[in-house]
């Protein structure tokens, strides 16, 4: 069973959205077969409709957690004493309940210190998650990120032939949290953050569409996905920022998005960690 609580950000939404944004695992057709077995509570009465759910809500969800957690095995690409580093697939969230990070708690669970991650992906995201094994690497870890000393490098397959073989192109962002989804414009308006986002060409296909390394100095929201999309160049899978008619022609039904390196560039002293400088971790990768 599952106890929620509904935050503001889903005051007035449909019940489904709430829950399929707060338990990743759960699908449409769990959800309305749960539904018709009145396995629902909303504020301690049994629904069967996909009513609107209200800020203060109470949800009580009656699924085992057998059924909610994603049957995957870790997949781990690296691991020593302080850190560890995972290939995330597709279709669960890195934070959170029945996320990537409770099922590294799971395998990990005799240790005193839980691995914790050092940044995110989207759920439909996948590729390379590093986590930390201890505080003291946590701490540095953090600050290297946030220092730009720790470099991430993503492969895209976009549908679209790039002009250029190599760009840096700067935008603004906003994030409209109601919508869970965020909008560019090449000017600066209000409640807009800037973004920089380079990309280079891998190759490009017959089929037109191209394979991209793709950088983002700033890492905000669904950056790489909108803003490949607004320059034209929409990520082939995508079904919040792509074109739904592509997707269906190469019957992807979720971004072909990947986190593919970590690169350690240390500028400073890292402590425990200055055996990481200068090492490189590349994940052998294929979305075409």
């Amino acid at each position: 069973m599952k106890n929620l609580i509904v935050d503001k950000k889903y005051d007035n939404k449909k019940l489904n959205t709430f829950l399929m944004a707060k338990l990743p695992t759960l699908t449409n057709n769990l959800f309305y077969k749960t539904l018709r077995k009145k396995d629902i509570k909303i504020n301690g009465k049994r629904i069967n409709e996909n009513v609107s759910v209200f800020e203060g809500d109470q949800i009580l969800v009656y699924i085992s957690d057998d059924i909610l957690m994603p049957s995957i095995k870790l997949n781990i690409f690296y691991e020593d004493e302080n850190i560890l580093i995972i290939d995330k697939p597709y279709n669960i969230e890195v934070t959170g309940e029945n996320s990537l990070t409770s099922l590294v708690h799971k395998k990990y669970e005799n240790l005193e210190f839980k691995p914790m991650p050092c940044h995110r992906l989207d759920r439909n995201t996948t590729g390379l998650i590093l986590f930390a094994k201890n505080n003291e690497s946590l701490k540095i870890l953090l600050d290297k990120f946030k220092n730009h000393e720790i470099e991430k490098h993503y492969k895209a397959l976009v549908y679209g032939i790039p002009k250029d073989n190599f760009k840096r192109c700067e935008a603004y962002l906003f994030k409209d949290t109601k919508k869970s989804q965020v909008y560019i414009s090449d000017t600066f308006k209000k409640g807009y953050q800037k973004i920089v986002t380079t990309y280079s060409v891998i190759e490009n296909y017959s089929n037109n569409t191209s394979l991209l390394d793709v950088q983002i100095e700033t890492g905000k929201t669904h950056q790489i996905r909108a803003h490949l999309a607004y320059l034209g160049y929409p990520i082939i899978g995508d079904g919040k920022y792509g074109i739904n008619s592509i997707n269906k022609k190469f019957g992807k039904k979720y971004q072909m998005l990947c986190s593919y390196i970590l690169k350690f560039n240390f500028k400073t002293d890292s402590g425990i960690l200055n055996y990481l400088n200068k090492k490189d971790f590349v994940l052998d990768v294929k979305l075409n």
